[in-house]
This record gives structure tokens, sequence and C-alpha cells, in this order.
């Protein structure tokens, strides 16, 4: 089976509760912050395109916290946020548990957003020998065109998932709202494309035939009494081949349903 890594915040659908967790006035927390929770059922935990979950279903909780805003003269806070999910690993299944922190702020009359973290994957229950977890550094950088949202992400990893070296992933993506589809004022519509492509020092360590390989997105998210529904494709060009002879790393389609507390 090829390497299946996982962080949270990687893919498209998970954007509302993020922008969500932005928002003061979710739960009061200490020293001024803010709680906010959020589960998510998916039929496929897919990061960078290949499957977490042997295209199996998933069930995902997360915690977040942030500060007040910092600084006057415009938004900046810090942030701690835990996520987990079931697993299916090389090793077999188990449980993901990711922390991670950084600071956000937004600029240009809060059209730019920018966003630095740490994140930390764990794989608590597999063998330590195995090099599972790993830590990645994440600089998320958003710009709001007014009919869409451009983003792009790059995550580096010094020692990444088994013991693989260095890792770069590179995102790009488009979001835009699709109001020609509204047809209640309680039911909102946002399409979506992602490209990346994900790049490892030691490619066999990791699970996939070669440096580099190039993942893809689109997807469409229907948002409405307080429920997030996701239909998604996704994919990338690893074959079944260099995927362990499994179709975890093949074009698919994945629904997903997320709450946010």
């Amino acid at each position: 089976m090829a390497a299946a890594t996982g962080a949270r915040a990687e893919e498209p659908w998970q954007e509302s509760w993020q922008e969500a967790a932005q928002k003061p006035g979710r739960w009061a927390a200490p020293f001024g912050g803010t709680f906010n929770a959020n589960i998510t059922v998916a039929s496929d935990y897919s990061y960078a395109g290949i499957s977490n979950s042997a295209l199996g279903p998933a069930l995902q909780l997360g915690l977040d916290y942030r500060t007040p805003n910092l600084i006057e003269r415009f938004p900046f806070w810090l942030y701690l946020s835990g996520w987990g999910s079931n697993t299916t690993q090389p090793a077999g299944q188990g449980v993901e548990i990711d922390v991670t922190a950084g600071m956000k702020a937004l600029l240009l009359d809060r059209r730019l957003k920018l966003d630095l973290g740490y994140v930390r994957v764990n794989y608590p229950g597999f063998p330590g020998a195995l090099g599972y977890d790993y830590g990645d550094i994440s600089i998320n950088v958003d710009y709001d065109l007014g009919w869409a949202t451009a983003s792009g992400r790059l995550r580096f990893s010094p020692n990444s998932f088994g013991n693989s070296g260095w890792a770069w992933n590179k995102r790009g993506m488009f979001r835009a709202p699709l109001p020609f589809l509204q047809f209640d004022e309680r039911f909102s519509f946002t399409g979506y494309a992602s490209l990346g492509n994900l790049w490892v020092d030691n490619y066999v360590a990791y699970g996939i035939p070669s440096n580099d390989y190039w993942y893809w997105q689109v997807g469409l998210v229907t948002s409405a009494f307080g429920l997030d529904l996701t239909l998604a494709y996704t994919g990338t060009n690893i074959s079944a081949e260099g995927c362990g002879h499994t179709n975890d790393c093949a074009s698919r389609v994945f629904v997903s349903l997320t709450k946010v507390f």
C-alpha cells in the first residue's frame, strides 16, 4: 500500500469550519479567546489525493482555540487546534491525531489572509520504529477576488512520514460561490478546484513510486441548516501498481458531511 499521510485542513470541504473558527462568538475560552468544535463523517479520508482509510468511511473530530485579536490595526490572532480521524496505514488500522499551532492575520481590508503554523501529525498505537509521526511547517495564503477566493499553500517537513526525509507539498485552489444554484435562502453552494504536487526525498520509505506526484480535486459544497455537504472528485497520477496494487491513489468520488459547533 502506498503511504497515506494525513493532516487536518488539507481538503477544501474543511474551509467552512476553519473560517467559522476565525470568528469570535462560538464558546468562551481562557484568556479572552474562543473555542469551536467540528465533526465530519466522510466516505473516504483523502489526503493529497491518496486514501488514508483504504477507501473506507472516516469519522473526524476537531477542536479549535483562537485568541482575541492582538493588534488594533488589523485582525491578528494565535490559534491552537486538535484534530483526529480513523486511518488505515501500511501497518494496519489505527488513529491519527494532529496538533496545530500558529498565527493568522487579515490584511488589505480583510481580502488577504495569511496563516503560518506548525502541524504535528501523530499515529498513537503504531510502533515508533516505523517513523510514522512527523511535523510540517505550513504557510497558507488566501486572497478574496470578490467573485472567488484564490489560495496557495506550502507545507515543508524536514523528516516526513516513514522517516522519508525532506518533503514539500504545494497546492493551489480556487473557490467560488454559485448563487445561480440557490433555490432557497437557507441553501448556499460553493464550487472549488485544486491542484497540488507532493515531492519527497526518500520516496521508497514514503511509499510512492517516484520522488513526486500530482493530485487534484474538484467539488461542490452545499451549506444548509448548519451543515456542509460535500460531493467531490479527487485523484492522483499514481498508477495502481505504484500504489501497492490498490486503488487508494485512483480517481474517485467521495462525499462528506460536516457540522461546526
